[in-house]
């Protein structure tokens, strides 16, 4: 399991100076590469989970279909393809899209502090979602979406509020 446990630290350019074990980069907050991997079905409705109540920070909040962190010496298209079969129990063609940069302040003092690969995918059926990971799925209606992150902030997280703000009509093309 060695590299399950470890990020991979980026400079500004993405480009790789190390690796780290990762709750030693979130206390840290270090910046680092991650991917977060955004679905959606044949009705334009975005496939969420709601993050395991068990997990290290963000616990129960909603957010988009899966994200996580590649593995030193792992593509991050390939991350997220594996991600995407290991939470959500599915798998689907997914591209890249645009990436971002954020840094927020999180529970238990950690800090998120990524460069966020976005990948898009489509997908029609009903997810198997990994206990460990998520606790419930829906799909939703974009416009609902974007209306109830800006009404109730609390109940997402910090990184897919940023994804949809910088979600575009010509990335869904």
């Amino acid at each position: 399991m060695q590299g399950y446990d470890q990020v991979i630290l980026v400079d500004s350019d993405d480009r790789e100076t190390g690796v780290m074990e990762k709750m030693e980069a979130h206390r840290k907050g270090l910046l680092h590469r991650a991917f977060s991997v955004i679905v959606f079905n044949d009705e334009g409705q975005m496939l969420l989970q709601q993050r395991a109540l068990s997990k290290y920070h963000s616990a129960g909040l909603w957010s988009n279909t899966c994200c996580s962190h590649p593995r030193p010496g792992e593509e991050t298209h390939a991350a997220a393809n594996r991600r995407l079969l290991e939470e959500m129990g599915f798998e689907c063609e997914l591209k890249e899209i645009f990436t971002f940069r954020y840094r927020a302040e999180l529970e238990n003092g950690l800090t998120e502090h990524e460069i966020d690969h976005v990948y898009l995918g489509n997908y029609n059926g009903i997810p198997e979602i990994n206990a460990e990971e998520a606790d419930a799925w829906r799909y939703a209606d974009l416009e609902e979406l974007t209306a109830d992150a800006a009404a109730n902030p609390d109940h997402y997280t910090y990184w897919f509020k940023v994804l949809l703000k910088e979600l575009t009509v010509r990335d869904l093309i």
